[in-house]
């Protein structure tokens, strides 16, 4: 109980998802597209988290051209699992607007290739933090809010 965790927040709006495609930065891989924008709402989100932290918000898109809701349900079960497992192995920058569109390939893919893919697409989008999370988390914290105010 002590390790608590706050659920992805969803990109439900559509405009969203518009200027996402528009204005932000992609990445191809075999199985996904992922689109990364700066959420500038992120601090007005912090402040409504019971945390006080920023987070991503996320959106998934599956296309009806992959399959039926059984096949795409499955996909969507997919990204979400290997883009939260990729947030708690790996030190991901906060207060982006991701989007995740899956492609063709991802019907029939794993879900070790869509996390393999989706480490590739944070690296090349330059999401991963640098440094060591374990260190950030404890010695870190005071000296950046220092440096930002």
């Amino acid at each position: 109980m002590g390790d608590f965790c706050v659920k992805n927040m969803a990109i439900s709006e559509n405009h969203l998802y518009k200027k996402v495609y528009a204005k932000g930065t992609k990445a191809v891989c075999k199985h996904i597209v992922v689109y990364v924008l700066t959420d500038y709402h992120a601090s007005r989100l912090a402040r409504e988290n019971p945390l006080k932290t920023k987070v991503n918000r996320l959106g998934l898109t599956v296309s009806t051209r992959l399959g039926g809701a059984v096949v795409r349900s499955r996909v969507r079960r997919i990204l979400r699992a290997a883009y939260r497992q990729l947030d708690k192995e790996q030190n991901l920058k906060k207060g982006k607007l991701i989007v995740i569109t899956a492609r063709d390939a991802a019907v029939k893919a794993k879900s070790t290739e869509i996390y393999a893919d989706l480490l590739y697409a944070a690296k090349k989008l330059s999401l991963l933090e640098t440094g060591e999370p374990e260190k950030q988390k404890s010695g870190q914290r005071p000296q950046e809010s220092a440096r930002l105010s």
